[in-house]
């Protein structure tokens, strides 16, 4: 296979748990996707299906207790030499979710943009380090005089576009933005969108796009995988995963967005998912392809119901 069709980033079987023997939870359950360069690939689901967890993985500050992660075709789970995690520090990046408790209260906005420069040893003067800051809060719209202030100076806005200027001053090739507007207000969080698109166009980055929200991914996303309690349940192309949502836990979340229309959102029916509903004694569900590009959690009966909705 040419390194052409590689994807980036290759989640292959994973398993994450924590706690000690006797109380270990699994949190992820052998959870399987690819991410291809250039593209922003979602991940959705509510609070404690475990997308987090996943995002927290993949920069190794979770350990993998099963399957692997590829990064351009090399493992970067499990035990790795020391350049190989000073490499993956350096290319993947995680935008965090909440911009007041990611940032430190006690330094300046230089330091803490550069911060990773500073643990990566890098060889750069004073003043190129600068011209770094300055340049990465340019690209994220901000004056490069900010440098000198306290994060409690700048608006939510303002403090995640730091946040967002702290991972590219280390020049990523992959990004992984956990919630990133959630804690926004709704006034800002088209900008922050637009900014992160723009980004994106202009670098090359490759997102995985974590949230709760299905409206917002299918704004950013090109590819969504559903994720509930552990295991991914679909996995589709955006518009297609909205036309035609499979498993009832996507058709559940996507009756849950709300509707522009009053009159349409007190009349629409919401759907709830009860997984004690689907009794699996004798034939379990497996990943299945139900049309090509779209995959689904199902078992015999379901794949055939499924496959009549697509027609």
């Amino acid at each position: 296979m040419s390194m052409e069709r590689i994807p980036l980033l290759q989640v292959k079987d994973l398993v994450v748990t924590f706690g000690a023997r006797r109380d270990r939870f699994t949190a992820v359950k052998g959870v399987s996707f690819d991410v291809h360069r250039g593209e922003t690939f979602g991940l959705v689901g509510e609070s404690g299906s475990g997308k987090t967890t996943i995002g927290r993985t993949i920069i190794r500050v979770n350990p993998a207790a099963g399957g692997e992660i590829l990064y351009n075709g090399e493992r970067i789970s499990g035990k790795i030499s020391r350049e190989r995690d000073r490499a993956v520090t350096r290319k993947i990046q995680m935008i965090f979710q909440d911009p007041m408790a990611s940032l430190n209260e006690r330094a300046k906005v230089d330091y803490i943009v550069s911060e990773g420069l500073y643990n990566l040893g890098l060889s750069l003067t004073e003043e190129q380090r600068r011209q770094r800051v300055a340049r990465a809060l340019s690209d994220v719209g901000l004056l490069p005089e900010f440098a000198g202030r306290f994060p409690h100076e700048f608006s939510g806005g303002q403090r995640q576009r730091i946040g967002i200027a702290r991972a590219l001053i280390m020049e990523p090739e992959f990004i992984i933005a956990d919630e990133p507007i959630s804690a926004l207000d709704v006034s800002i969080r088209a900008q922050v969108l637009n900014l992160l698109a723009d980004l994106q166009r202009k670098r090359g980055l490759t997102y995985l796009f974590i949230s709760h929200d299905l409206s917002v991914m299918r704004f950013i996303c090109d590819r969504i995988a559903v994720i509930h309690l552990g295991r991914i349940v679909e996995l589709a192309e955006t518009e297609k995963l909205f036309a035609h949502p499979l498993h009832p836990y996507t058709r559940a979340l996507l009756s849950a967005i709300p509707l522009p229309d009053p009159a349409a959102e007190k009349s629409k029916v919401l759907e709830v998912y009860d997984p004690a509903c689907h009794h699996y004694e004798k034939d379990a569900p497996v990943w299945t392809e139900a049309e090509p590009g779209h995959f689904v959690l199902a078992n015999g009966e379901e794949l055939d119901a499924y496959r009549r909705m697509l027609g």
